[in-house]
């Protein structure tokens, strides 16, 4: 299996993150990359580097005001006296029609959903090399490739189009279906993170070209909290488009599989000759993030069901954090793809 990595997505190295009003160590550390590409390369992947396709792409889904934010605000944020080494927001809007802020800390109040997304000096070519990794991955596909692995670093599926959240900045599933789509594809976005996929739920809501679906734990009590909902199905044309699959925490591979069945056939009816899997691994039941309680050989009969749909896919790194059995779970579930 083909799969796509870029070396400058190391530079993203986010030392902090706040949960429950305590500042804690950041969990998406740059060692995952280490561990995902010994995971990946135990299952048979040779790792090339992605082509640069500009801002255009990205641009597709985010907009300009955004990046402009991204790419700017560690050196505008490194001006103000006393500032933190990284870009935390202190102060939020109360709608996002509000006002738009010429103030850096007002800007990110407006572009950082939440504390989980720091920004650092690295943080923007890391991003953007995540998003190139994951169209050329998708380059990949449309050029006949049955599956395509994407070590997109940091992960993307809680950025919307111009929010940051939940260690992401880019959307790079959604990044790549929809340049799956402008290349003459029908694709499908099957998210298995145990998070839902709030941000690509919101790029897609009202769009019917883009089918996205994300099995995850019950937000109800679990970020991100106010988006994943079984009753959320989309608005406008793109009504009946997205489907969400929450599951009651600790939910192990028996009823995870079930669920999945459940997935298939809507992305069957969709149509769909494309499926972007934006593949979390915290679904793991010892992740330390945990929610549900999946099993490493549990991965192997995720990985081998997808398959079994019998459409070409491209599998972008989402969630997964440091844990012992990180990196035998991508194994895993790439192992589990390919024998099927």
């Amino acid at each position: 299996m083909k799969a796509i990595f870029d070396e400058r997505q190391w530079v993203h190295d986010p030392k902090h993150f706040m949960a429950n009003g305590t500042l804690y160590p950041n969990p998406e550390q740059p060692r995952r990359i280490e561990v995902l590409q010994d995971g990946a390369g135990k299952a048979g992947c040779s790792f090339q580097a992605p082509d640069d396709h500009g801002l255009g792409p990205i641009a597709a889904l985010h907009s300009a005001e955004y990046l402009v934010f991204l790419e700017t605000i560690h050196t505008r944020w490194s001006r103000i006296d006393g500032a933190s080494d990284e870009v935390i927001p202190n102060v939020h809007p109360d709608r996002r029609t509000a006002s738009y802020p010429r103030s850096a800390v007002g800007q990110a109040g407006f572009h950082q959903a939440d504390t989980s997304c720091p920004i650092a000096a690295g943080t923007w070519q890391a991003a953007y090399w995540s998003a190139q990794s994951a169209l050329s991955g998708a380059d990949l596909v449309h050029g006949g490739e049955q599956a395509v692995y994407v070590l997109s670093r940091p992960p993307g599926h809680h950025a919307f189009g111009d929010l940051a959240g939940g260690f992401c900045f880019l959307n790079n599933s959604g990044i790549a279906a929809e340049h799956l789509r402008k290349l003459g594809h029908r694709p499908a976005i099957l998210d298995v993170d145990v998070h839902h996929g709030n941000g690509t739920q919101g790029i897609f809501y009202e769009r019917d070209d883009v089918l996205t679906v994300s099995i995850h734990a019950d937000p109800i009590r679990f970020y991100p909290f106010y988006w994943g909902h079984a009753h959320e199905r989309g608005e406008g044309a793109g009504r009946g488009y997205n489907l969400n699959l929450p599951l009651p925490r600790g939910t192990g591979d028996d009823a995870y599989l079930k669920t999945l069945d459940t997935a298939f056939s809507h992305i069957r009816a969709f149509g769909a000759d494309a499926v972007v899997v934006a593949l979390g691994l915290d679904a793991y039941e010892n992740d330390p993030l945990k929610g549900l309680g999946i099993t490493t050989p549990g991965f192997a009969r995720i990985g081998a069901a997808i398959a079994k749909l019998g459409l070409p896919v491209l599998f972008v790194q989402e969630g997964g954090y440091l844990s012992d059995e990180l990196g035998h779970n991508l194994t895993s579930v790439l192992n589990g793809y390919k024998s099927a």
